[in-house]
């Protein structure tokens, strides 16, 4: 992975101040190194986060760095994609899924947040 990534890395000691306390919607993707549908999902989380830039946060979440965090979140399969508005968790998808539905996912929270 670049070290110029624009997804931010979580870890047990910035999961609260980068998602639960975040302003913005937060996506959140739970993944291993040895998962293959992991590494198909890689590049377009890495998109959504140059895409979403300044708007929302996207992070990834290695289970097996982090498995205290999956567990808490009841993340049995990978690639989990969980999504956190306001510190809430409002939406999850479980495996390969495309990057316009993330997208249509990610705006549809923009669009709730500015409403509010």
């Amino acid at each position: 992975m670049a070290d110029d990534a624009t997804y931010l890395t979580l870890t047990a000691d910035n999961f609260e101040a980068e998602v639960m306390q975040s302003d913005v919607p937060v996506l959140v993707d739970f993944w291993a190194a040895w998962c293959g549908p992991c590494r198909i999902m890689n590049p377009i989380v890495e998109e959504l986060a140059e895409t979403f830039a300044g708007r929302a946060k996207v992070a990834k979440l290695n289970v097996d760095e982090e498995d205290a965090l999956a567990l808490q979140y009841h993340v049995m399969a990978i690639p989990t994609l969980i999504f956190f508005q306001n510190g809430e968790r409002v939406d999850t998808v479980e495996g390969v899924i495309s990057k316009d539905d993330l997208v249509a996912r990610l705006e549809a929270l923009l669009t709730a947040g500015s409403a509010v």
